[in-house]
């Protein structure tokens, strides 16, 4: 979809096979799938082992090596489209960039799980439980919304769902939301093209070649599909009307050309990894591994909902990615890796089960049975 989504009316760079296979987006995907794959050999647990109770050095030394990392992010990183949210690896001239806020994202997932399942017993109080994870949960939301509001909100979001399933009294987190939702507002005020896009949500008609054009055009791209899609490849909008239909907006492309069904196929997939990662979930034994599982599920799933809302203009405009679907390098390979740590889980569940059975040989019969 991607590729059909990155079509253009060009004789330079026609669509071939040899496109499709050799160029940057097929050796993302090949390197999600293998990050995936070795990510699944590991036993997480093991590595929160390492890192425990013992070692808290460790998670403070790396968190705050990301956070000086992501503060250079305005100084020093690549503008795209007025915002600044990637770094160079390595020279400019390579055109290799990154998001730190994306790997921030996942390394708050843990972090949030690691300190649930190590202060288990305190989470409940606020100055010993509940108040560090809170302090890091500002520092890292707070250098991120700086670039990327939704970002920013979408970590918020999920860390504090991983406070309240780790044990953090639910009053003690309705306190923080006024106290949050106060610079929240004063980014959104004092931003003239956040404002915009609420005026545009409202009536994107009132400004249909400016601010209302991108919700318009994703609104004709879904319209234009109609149940049977216009067929793969066939789509109209990618050709210089819809903006972003690689990424951000992605979904609507799919409309287009798959029509409903193919948008029903995509949820219905999104769907159903869901219940697999809340069922591996729901499986682990040990507050840090079910806490893990969960928040994996929890930022695909809410990143998602989020995508899927602003594309079907049902909320603002905002740039948020469709999980395993919108191009990005570091999405796709961070996103696999996340999910090479459920798989992992799930393999570790599935051994922890075998080993509930012994198998014996009756000793008059000679036949095998299982004992617990």
């Amino acid at each position: 979809m991607i590729h059909s989504a990155a079509m253009r009316v060009d004789d330079v760079q026609s669509l071939s096979l040899l496109s499709l296979l050799v160029n940057r987006r097929t050796l993302y995907a090949v390197l999600a799938v293998l990050a995936m794959v070795v990510v699944s050999r590991f036993d997480v647990r093991h590595f929160e082992r390492l890192t425990g109770r013992r070692n808290p050095l460790w998670w403070l030394l790396g968190l705050a090596l990301l956070l000086v990392i992501l503060a250079m992010v305005p100084v020093l990183g690549r503008s795209v489209h007025g915002a600044r949210r990637w770094l160079y690896l390595g020279p400019q001239a390579w055109g290799v960039s990154f998001q730190p806020s994306e790997l921030l994202k996942w390394v708050l997932v843990l972090v949030m799980a690691w300190w649930c399942g190590h202060r288990m017993r305190v989470i409940g109080q606020f100055r010993r439980g509940l108040a560090p994870a809170l302090l890091v949960l500002t520092v890292a939301c707070g250098l991120v919304v700086i670039e990327d509001l939704g970002t920013g909100v979408l970590m918020a979001v999920v860390a504090s769902l991983l406070l309240i399933a780790g044990g953090a009294r639910l009053w003690q987190m309705a306190m923080t939301i006024p106290i949050a939702g106060l610079p929240l507002t004063w980014l959104i005020m004092d931003s003239p093209y956040r404002l915009a896009r609420i005026t545009a949500f409202a009536n994107p008609w009132e400004d249909a070649q400016g601010i209302g054009y991108h919700p318009i055009q994703s609104m004709l791209a879904i319209s234009g599909g109609g149940v049977g899609g216009r067929g793969l490849g066939n789509g109209i909008q990618k050709f210089g009307y819809l903006p972003e239909d690689t990424t951000d907006f992605l979904f609507a492309v799919i409309c287009e050309e798959l029509g409903i069904g193919g948008g029903v196929l995509v949820v219905a997939l999104l769907l159903a990894l869901l219940w697999a990662i809340f069922m591996v979930a729901h499986d682990c034994k040990d507050t840090f591994t079910r806490l893990v599982a969960l928040g994996v599920a929890l930022t695909i799933g809410l990143q998602a909902v989020i995508n899927i809302a602003v594309v079907t203009v049902m909320v603002p405009t905002k740039g948020i990615a469709l999980p395993l679907l919108s191009a990005g390098g570091t999405g796709w390979v961070l996103t696999a890796v996340s999910l090479g740590l459920v798989a992992s889980l799930d393999r570790a569940n599935r051994l922890e089960r075998s080993r509930g059975f012994e198998v014996e040989a009756h000793p008059d019969t000679g036949t095998l049975e299982l004992g617990t």
